[in-house]
Protein backbone atom coordinates (compact mmCIF):
# COMPACT_ATOMS: atom_id res chain seq x y z
CA UNK A 1 0.00 0.00 0.00
CA UNK A 2 1.58 2.93 -0.87
CA UNK A 3 0.47 6.34 0.85
CA UNK A 4 0.16 9.69 -0.74
CA UNK A 5 1.40 13.19 0.17
CA UNK A 6 -2.26 14.62 0.03
CA UNK A 7 -3.49 11.92 2.64
CA UNK A 8 -0.47 12.61 5.03
CA UNK A 9 -1.13 16.21 4.60
CA UNK A 10 -4.83 15.68 5.33
CA UNK A 11 -4.52 13.61 8.23
CA UNK A 12 -1.74 16.24 9.46
CA UNK A 13 -4.81 18.82 8.94
CA UNK A 14 -7.47 16.69 10.83
CA UNK A 15 -5.15 16.41 13.75
CA UNK A 16 -4.63 20.46 14.01
CA UNK A 17 -8.02 20.96 13.96
CA UNK A 18 -9.34 18.26 16.23
CA UNK A 19 -8.47 20.10 19.48
CA UNK A 20 -10.48 23.08 18.54
CA UNK A 21 -13.60 21.17 17.22
CA UNK A 22 -13.33 19.33 20.52
CA UNK A 23 -12.87 22.14 22.48
CA UNK A 24 -15.41 24.21 21.03
CA UNK A 25 -18.34 22.11 21.65
CA UNK A 26 -20.02 21.60 25.51
CA UNK A 27 -18.85 17.88 27.27
CA UNK A 28 -21.65 15.59 26.22
CA UNK A 29 -22.06 15.03 29.98
CA UNK A 30 -22.18 18.70 31.05
CA UNK A 31 -25.00 18.89 28.00
CA UNK A 32 -27.16 16.50 28.86
CA UNK A 33 -26.99 18.17 32.95
CA UNK A 34 -28.13 21.35 31.23
CA UNK A 35 -30.83 20.05 29.40
CA UNK A 36 -32.56 17.77 32.46
CA UNK A 37 -32.10 21.45 34.40
CA UNK A 38 -34.39 23.12 32.20
CA UNK A 39 -31.41 24.79 29.59
CA UNK A 40 -31.10 25.65 26.51
CA UNK A 41 -27.77 24.04 25.09
CA UNK A 42 -26.35 25.94 22.55
CA UNK A 43 -24.65 24.05 20.29
CA UNK A 44 -22.71 26.90 17.88
CA UNK A 45 -21.01 28.42 20.67
CA UNK A 46 -20.16 32.21 20.11
CA UNK A 47 -18.81 35.32 22.54
CA UNK A 48 -21.79 37.59 23.23
CA UNK A 49 -21.81 41.29 23.10
CA UNK A 50 -18.60 42.92 25.30
CA UNK A 51 -20.33 45.23 27.31
CA UNK A 52 -19.44 47.95 30.43
CA UNK A 53 -21.92 48.52 32.98
CA UNK A 54 -21.84 50.67 36.56
CA UNK A 55 -22.66 48.14 39.65
CA UNK A 56 -24.66 49.19 42.11
CA UNK A 57 -21.58 49.54 44.41
CA UNK A 58 -20.54 52.50 41.72
CA UNK A 59 -17.74 50.88 40.17
CA UNK A 60 -18.01 49.77 36.28
CA UNK A 61 -17.36 46.25 35.15
CA UNK A 62 -16.72 45.04 31.94
CA UNK A 63 -18.33 41.26 30.73
CA UNK A 64 -14.98 40.36 29.48
CA UNK A 65 -13.27 40.67 32.95
CA UNK A 66 -15.48 37.54 34.02
CA UNK A 67 -13.27 35.22 32.03
CA UNK A 68 -12.10 32.40 33.25
CA UNK A 69 -15.21 32.01 34.85
CA UNK A 70 -18.57 30.64 34.34
CA UNK A 71 -21.18 33.37 34.12
CA UNK A 72 -24.67 33.41 34.71
CA UNK A 73 -25.81 36.64 32.75
CA UNK A 74 -29.64 37.47 33.98
CA UNK A 75 -31.29 40.07 32.59
CA UNK A 76 -34.44 40.95 35.14
CA UNK A 77 -36.19 43.73 36.30
CA UNK A 78 -37.77 44.55 39.95
CA UNK A 79 -41.22 44.83 38.54
CA UNK A 80 -40.89 41.38 37.00
CA UNK A 81 -42.49 38.66 39.39
CA UNK A 82 -40.53 35.76 37.48
CA UNK A 83 -37.43 37.35 37.86
CA UNK A 84 -38.14 38.03 41.98
CA UNK A 85 -39.70 34.52 42.34
CA UNK A 86 -35.99 32.88 40.44
CA UNK A 87 -33.51 35.62 42.47
CA UNK A 88 -33.55 33.48 46.13
CA UNK A 89 -32.70 30.36 44.07
CA UNK A 90 -29.85 31.91 42.17
CA UNK A 91 -28.47 33.42 45.38
CA UNK A 92 -28.44 29.73 46.82
CA UNK A 93 -26.94 29.00 43.84
CA UNK A 94 -23.75 31.73 43.71
CA UNK A 95 -23.62 30.95 47.77
CA UNK A 96 -22.66 27.30 46.92
CA UNK A 97 -20.44 28.05 43.79
CA UNK A 98 -19.15 31.35 43.80
CA UNK A 99 -15.51 30.38 45.83
CA UNK A 100 -15.76 27.53 42.44
CA UNK A 101 -15.52 30.46 39.74
CA UNK A 102 -19.30 30.61 38.99
CA UNK A 103 -20.21 34.55 38.73
CA UNK A 104 -23.81 35.52 38.89
CA UNK A 105 -24.28 38.97 37.00
CA UNK A 106 -27.80 40.03 37.27
CA UNK A 107 -28.46 43.01 34.93
CA UNK A 108 -31.52 45.55 35.76
CA UNK A 109 -33.29 46.77 32.21
CA UNK A 110 -34.79 50.02 32.72
CA UNK A 111 -34.66 50.93 36.26
CA UNK A 112 -32.99 53.59 38.17
CA UNK A 113 -30.37 52.49 40.68
CA UNK A 114 -32.24 53.42 44.01
CA UNK A 115 -35.22 51.07 42.83
CA UNK A 116 -32.57 48.33 42.54
CA UNK A 117 -30.65 49.07 45.37
CA UNK A 118 -33.53 49.14 47.66
CA UNK A 119 -34.65 46.01 45.92
CA UNK A 120 -31.52 44.13 46.51
CA UNK A 121 -30.74 45.19 50.32
CA UNK A 122 -34.12 44.15 50.89
CA UNK A 123 -33.66 41.06 50.02
CA UNK A 124 -29.86 40.57 50.74
CA UNK A 125 -28.70 39.16 47.71
CA UNK A 126 -24.81 39.26 47.34
CA UNK A 127 -24.03 38.60 43.43
CA UNK A 128 -22.78 41.62 41.34
CA UNK A 129 -25.84 43.52 39.80
CA UNK A 130 -25.21 45.69 36.62
CA UNK A 131 -27.62 48.75 35.70
CA UNK A 132 -28.58 48.87 32.22
CA UNK A 133 -30.86 51.93 32.48
CA UNK A 134 -31.59 52.66 28.99
CA UNK A 135 -31.26 48.95 27.97
CA UNK A 136 -28.93 49.10 25.32
CA UNK A 137 -27.18 46.48 26.58
CA UNK A 138 -30.69 44.17 26.49
CA UNK A 139 -31.51 45.03 22.93
CA UNK A 140 -27.76 44.51 22.08
CA UNK A 141 -28.64 40.92 23.15
CA UNK A 142 -32.13 40.83 21.66
CA UNK A 143 -33.81 39.86 24.87
CA UNK A 144 -37.50 40.68 24.27
CA UNK A 145 -38.59 38.68 27.69
CA UNK A 146 -37.37 38.50 31.03
CA UNK A 147 -35.98 37.16 32.98
CA UNK A 148 -33.59 35.78 30.13
CA UNK A 149 -30.12 34.40 31.35
CA UNK A 150 -27.42 33.04 29.22
CA UNK A 151 -24.53 30.84 30.61
CA UNK A 152 -20.99 31.68 29.49
CA UNK A 153 -18.07 29.15 29.69
CA UNK A 154 -14.49 29.83 31.42
CA UNK A 155 -13.42 30.57 27.61
CA UNK A 156 -16.43 33.75 27.50
CA UNK A 157 -18.64 32.20 24.97
CA UNK A 158 -22.64 31.33 25.48
CA UNK A 159 -23.36 27.63 26.06
CA UNK A 160 -26.79 28.09 27.47
CA UNK A 161 -29.85 30.08 27.64
CA UNK A 162 -33.45 30.18 29.17
CA UNK A 163 -36.41 32.13 28.59
CA UNK A 164 -38.08 32.48 31.74
CA UNK A 165 -37.42 31.79 35.35
CA UNK A 166 -36.62 28.53 36.68
CA UNK A 167 -35.66 27.21 40.17
CA UNK A 168 -31.38 27.29 40.48
CA UNK A 169 -31.38 25.55 43.27
CA UNK A 170 -32.31 22.11 42.44
CA UNK A 171 -30.05 19.12 42.26
CA UNK A 172 -30.64 19.02 38.27
CA UNK A 173 -28.92 22.66 38.27
CA UNK A 174 -26.50 21.69 40.87
CA UNK A 175 -25.44 18.55 38.98
CA UNK A 176 -24.90 20.52 35.69
CA UNK A 177 -23.18 23.11 37.47
CA UNK A 178 -20.92 20.78 39.26
CA UNK A 179 -19.74 19.50 35.54
CA UNK A 180 -19.41 23.00 33.93
CA UNK A 181 -16.76 24.13 37.40
CA UNK A 182 -15.01 21.21 36.84
CA UNK A 183 -14.40 20.22 33.41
Amino acid sequence: MRIKFRDIVLCAVFFMLLPQYVNAQVSKEAAQLLRKAGIQVINQRTAPHNFTLQLLGGEKAALSSYRGKVVILNFWATWCPPCRAEMPSMETLYQRYNKQGLEILAVDLGEDSNTVQMFIQSNRYTFPVMLDSDSKVGNAFGITAIPTTYIIDREGKIIGRIVGSIHWDTPQVFAAFDALLNS
